[in-house]
């Protein structure tokens, strides 16, 4: 039988709350024609057409087993309303599955024909691209070592600069701002450490943060000096540490270097995504869990401004697929590899995965810092908790052990913390997000309603992306 997603997998995979209300008015019987699907090894995949404001329908086609996405409307956001529109449809059981493939519509199998066709073409281009030579391994090793020496410089550059910020004193740090430490950040773009240039940046932003700042800035500068003299002493430390340094500093690894070595199948649940923008970019992260191994995986996605990343994964599907993991000292980030079928509810349908209670994430996220003490948050699920207001903010409360955790308020304005309460009716409920320094983050929460188990993206109850 066809397993059709639940409307709750639909709208995890709505860019904005706009493009989720607006598919939810479109997803009537009304405009929609033409409406069809298939479910075989070589097509799964949903298209209609849809009344616009013209005399010709958008035309939207998606492919179930990215998913991917193609409308003939001129929106730039992805997916757009017309595409959630139908999957919507689909899911409540509308666009009536075809018997044979050769029934897809001529528009819709062009487009999911030539899908096909690049991803076999990508496929037998990476088994046919020859192991570099050894001229070619030696003119790279060149260029990581002159890579190399200019960062070192930088590093020890930018340990000269702290100091001096130390004797010097904090009283002057607030009327510097960011201009105090532009200059710095530009020294280390020079010396191609982005991640230095990056978290020196940010240090002029920690005098205005409110009260306590001295203390924040005394961290920021030791934790800043720390990575520094890590790398400047790299060599020496033991491979997993290594690298962790070394994708702190900036330095990365291509991702098709990385799907030759060492992968993983599973079936990864997707826990949840979240979007963050600025003016350069849009970054998705996407979190997985392995159903089978138990490990957790993170995602990256990147779009241009105004385009949003062409990765996109329904929430509380499962994936068949491989993964290879970025080498590093708490192995998170991975690339995603090669997918076996379409993302599926999992058995039994809309299941929460399992979590910790808030003494158990709290542990797991000390434990992933003591490892890596650059991290601003971990990935965690916990189980059994309420959100609640008290006086001096929003937490998330354990009734079961009476403990209690604050919820970060900059990744959740309090009207959708409400709705969240209001999912939950003042029960448990799952929820699935970052635990930091700075309180809790959430993402994804699974409620129940009536008998069955549901899931709700940060998106759905007003968080900020």
């Amino acid at each position: 039988m066809e397993d059709r997603w639940t409307p709750e997998h639909v709208l995890s995979l709505a860019p904005d709350a706009p493009s989720r209300k607006a598919a939810g008015k479109l997803s009537a019987p009304a405009p929609w024609s033409a409406e069809g699907s298939v479910s075989a090894a070589a097509r799964t995949a949903v298209w209609g057409e849809c009344k616009g404001s013209g005399s010709t329908p958008y035309r939207t086609v998606v492919d179930l087993s990215g998913p991917a996405f193609q409308c003939s409307c001129p929106s730039r956001k992805f997916p757009c309303k017309h595409a959630l529109a139908l999957l919507l449809r689909w899911s409540q059981g509308a666009a009536e599955q075809v018997g044979d493939p050769s029934e897809v519509p001529d528009w819709a199998e062009g487009w999911l024909a030539a899908r096909q066709l690049k991803s076999e073409r990508q496929q037998q281009e990476r088994e046919a691209q020859p192991e570099p030579d050894d001229n070619a391994r030696a003119a790279a090793e060149r260029r990581l070592s002159r890579r190399a020496a200019r960062v070192a410089a930088g590093a020890s550059e930018l340990e000269a600069r702290l100091a001096d910020r130390i004797r010097s004193g904090l009283a002057d740090a607030p009327g510097q701002g960011y201009a105090g430490w532009g200059d710095v950040a530009a020294r280390m773009v020079d010396a191609q450490a982005p991640g230095l240039a990056s978290r020196a940046r940010e240090l002029g932003a920690v005098p205005g943060s409110g009260s306590g700042w001295p203390a924040r800035l005394l961290e920021e500068y030791g934790l800043l000096h720390l990575l520094a003299t890590g790398y400047r002493q790299v060599d020496l430390l033991p491979a997993p540490l290594a690298a962790t340094v070394r994708s702190r500093v900036g330095f990365t690894v291509d991702a098709a270097e990385l799907l030759r070595g060492p992968l993983l199948r599973d079936r990864w649940l997707v826990l949840g995504s979240r979007d963050s923008a600025d003016d350069r970019l849009i970054t998705r992260r996407i979190w997985l869990r392995g159903s089978s191994s138990g490990r957790d995986a993170l995602l990256l996605a990147f779009g241009r401004p105004g385009t949003a990343p062409d990765l996109a994964l329904p929430t509380g599907l499962l994936l068949d697929a491989e993964l290879a993991f970025h080498p590093g000292v708490r192995p998170l980030r991975a690339a995603l590899g090669t997918r076996y079928a379409a993302p599926e509810t999992p058995e039994p349908t809309g299941a929460a995965p399992e979590g910790l209670d808030l003494t158990a994430a709290l542990d797991a996220y000390g434990r992933a810092l003591g490892d890596d003490p650059w991290l601003e948050s971990w990935p965690v699920v916990l189980r059994r908790v309420i959100p609640a207001p008290t006086a001096i903010g929003w937490e998330l409360a354990d009734p079961a052990t009476e403990q209690s955790l604050p919820v970060d308020r900059r990744s959740v304005p309090d009207s959708g913390l409400w709705r969240l309460l209001a999912a939950s009716g003042g029960r448990p409920l799952t929820l699935f997000g970052e635990c930091g320094h700075r309180g809790f983050t959430p993402v994804t929460a699974w409620y129940q309603d009536g008998g069955t188990v549901r899931p709700l993206t940060v998106a759905q109850f007003g968080g900020r992306p």
